[in-house]
């Protein structure tokens, strides 16, 4: 493998203790991790592609997806790609893989893991991955768990606020939306209990609310979490609104909500302070009127594209705990 350029190499910052061998949830990972890989995003974003493209080349990256995916799917293969990683694997594994026979994932991965350099999975239920990836020869990095976690998109949420404000140590976050089946929120708190002084301001609909367990876990991490009464209380001095939509296909018919709590559009947005922010982990469904798009409070197609530098720093730091700074051999 041709390495990258001395400057590039120089930026790119160690960690003292190594990164897990698996990236399956946000609890893994210390925040020293987290501000390496935001470091590593930066400098792989700023290098010419033509040189990151000659860093893994040679090596595979099977992906693996249970559930459907537009954005996860297809910027984990972009990053592999723009690394210079072959991309193997299965789109809609649930029905198109020996999964639909009966197969164990634990055997799935023991098998596939034989044929490449690093897994990308996401499986439709929470716990499975996480067992099933002692197994794997190589390295397995979670594309989301059914309603469990979805580490990577916390990653890049968070290196998303990194770059919008500069820290993220101090910020009020407000979550919106499904808090008991997303999995995006679920890790999201997780990793910001890494950082200091975070308060995070919660409104769900009835039956949605965060996970009691969570709630105790984050609190006893240090992070201050609380429920808003109303609109008006979760908005007022936020600097983020974390919207998310209802996970209609987790809930039974007769358990799903007529309406989300909150659908931002200009009336809400007037609510909202001015250097603040809004995410979405996306698909958008109702709960964010297209009209707010061009409002640079707006974040969440800049936090797509961030996902992308995020992936690949991911992608490039599993490989380099595997294999070493010298690549592939």
């Amino acid at each position: 493998m041709s390495g990258l350029s001395t400057e590039w190499a120089a930026s790119t910052p160690v960690t003292t203790a190594p990164f897990p061998r698996h990236l399956v949830s946000a609890d893994r990972l210390t925040r020293a991790h987290v501000e390496t890989l935001f470091e590593q995003a930066e400098a792989l974003r700023h290098a010419p592609r033509a040189e990151t493209a000659q860093r893994w080349r040679g090596a595979v990256m099977g992906s693996l997806f249970y559930e459907p995916s537009t954005r996860t799917r297809m910027s984990f293969e972009a990053a592999a790609l723009r690394l210079g990683l072959h991309v193997v694997g299965a789109e809609n594994a649930r029905e198109h893989s020996s999964a639909k026979k009966g197969e164990r994932l634990s055997d799935t991965l023991r098998v596939v893991s034989s044929y490449v350099d690093l897994l990308v999975v996401r499986h439709h239920e929470d716990d499975a991955l996480e067992a099933a990836a002692a197994c794997s020869r190589v390295p397995v990095v979670s594309a989301g768990t059914g309603s469990g976690e979805h580490p990577t998109q916390a990653l890049l949420d968070v290196y998303t606020l990194q770059r919008e404000f500069g820290h993220v140590d101090g910020l009020r976050v407000s979550l919106f939306g499904d808090l008991r089946y997303g999995r995006t929120v679920h890790s999201l708190v997780r990793l910001l209990t890494k950082f200091r002084g975070v308060e995070v301001c919660m409104l769900a609909p009835a039956g949605l609310e965060l996970p009691e367990t969570l709630v105790r876990e984050v609190r006893a991490a240090g992070i201050t979490l609380w429920a808003a009464d109303s609109l008006t209380e979760a908005l007022a001095d936020a600097d983020v609104v974390y919207q998310t939509r209802v996970q209609a296909e987790r809930l039974p018919a007769d358990q799903r909500p007529t309406a989300g709590p909150v659908r931002i559009g200009p009336a809400e947005l007037a609510q909202l302070p001015a250097h603040a922010r809004i995410l979405h982990p996306l698909p958008r469904v109702d709960e964010l009127d297209p009209a707010i798009d061009t409002d640079p409070r707006a974040a969440y197609f800049r936090q797509v594209e961030n996902g992308l530098f995020l992936r690949m720093a991911v992608l490039d730091r599993m490989l380099t705990e595997t294999f070493g700074e010298g690549g592939m051999v």
